[in-house]
């Protein structure tokens, strides 16, 4: 992770940069902030927002030296619970806060206001060694993904692919992108076969799928960029015969169906009142469509970005 985060610093700065030290030449490091800011903002939550919120800290961090942004990685669902128990000022998610997540964080006197980041698309993938998968059906995903599947090889998926055991892997059930993937392709949030190898860090499942001709997994559009030279995807059909691959127009043209999704920050509104917090905030919006694309994913419309700023100020 440590290794993504200094090429999304080299996307960004055209060097490689590091934490409050090299001089940044990007307009996002020139976008004038108060200077004299100090104190720390915790982020926690979504690894598929990680790599927006962590070039936008590490920016952040170079025009503001002052101020120390941690950002961590425990799942949509574990920065819920930190947010909610008011260990974190922001939380990363994948998807948008549940009502009873939302209650729990009420509960502890903490309200929050919702900001969309960007456009994802979940992406299918296998290894650069699968010679044979062109495309997978809705319908064939859920076949090897529900709860009761008896998928076990390829050959159960289709009789003409190879008999070979096929190796799993996805999001830990923490993961929004677990409970999305499951919804939009099982139909039930949450409902999945339980034996696949399972990270809340997209980072190990790029490398077990990257490892293993035969696996199969799916997570965060940004990570398959970062890692195009290991990994395969699958084009996805919906069920009306025209199977589409992830790419920024067909995330942001939601022709990517049904994997294409909004993905979010949750700021806690008592944090905002902190300027080292609502400085960090607004620097990420004001920054986000380049900060957006840096790290391969797909930007709202600046009006958008401007309806979120005008609810922090």
């Amino acid at each position: 992770m440590r290794q993504q985060q200094r090429n999304i610093c080299s996307k960004l700065n055209g060097a490689t940069g590091s934490t409050g030290g090299t001089e940044a030449t990007t307009p996002a490091a020139d976008n004038k902030t108060a200077s004299n800011l100090s104190g720390t903002v915790k982020v926690d939550g979504s690894s598929t927002v990680f790599p927006i919120t962590e070039a936008a800290a590490e920016e952040f961090q170079i025009a503001n030296p002052g101020v120390q942004v941690t950002v961590g990685v425990s799942g949509t669902g574990g920065g819920f619970k930190k947010f909610a128990a008011g260990e974190t000022d922001i939380s990363n998610a994948s998807r948008p806060i549940k009502e009873k997540e939302a209650a729990a964080a009420k509960e502890k006197g903490i309200d929050f206001v919702e900001i969309p980041v960007a456009y994802d698309g979940i992406s299918v993938v296998v290894s650069k060694e699968n010679s044979f998968v062109d495309k997978l059906t809705v319908d064939e995903l859920k076949k090897i993904w529900e709860p009761d599947s008896k998928v076990k090889t390829w050959k159960d998926v289709r009789p003409e692919w190879p008999a070979e055991e096929i190796k799993l892997y996805g999001p830990g059930t923490d993961s929004g992108t677990f409970e999305y993937f499951t919804e939009a392709i099982v139909g039930e949030a949450k409902k999945s076969r339980p034996d696949y190898t399972a990270s809340e860090d997209d980072n190990v499942l790029v490398q077990g799928i990257a490892g293993d001709k035969n696996s199969l997994g799916y997570f965060g559009y940004a990570y398959f960029e970062e890692n195009a030279d290991k990994l395969k995807l699958v084009p996805i059909d919906n069920g009306d015969g025209n199977a589409v691959t992830p790419t920024f127009d067909t995330i942001k043209d939601g022709t990517y169906k049904p994997l294409a999704r909004p993905i979010f920050i949750y700021a806690n509104k008592k944090s905002l009142e902190k300027p080292e917090v609502k400085e960090f905030v607004k620097f990420y919006l004001e920054n986000a469509p380049e900060l957006v694309k840096s790290v391969f994913y797909v930007p709202l419309t600046d009006d958008k970005y401007k309806e979120s700023l005008a609810k922090i100020q």
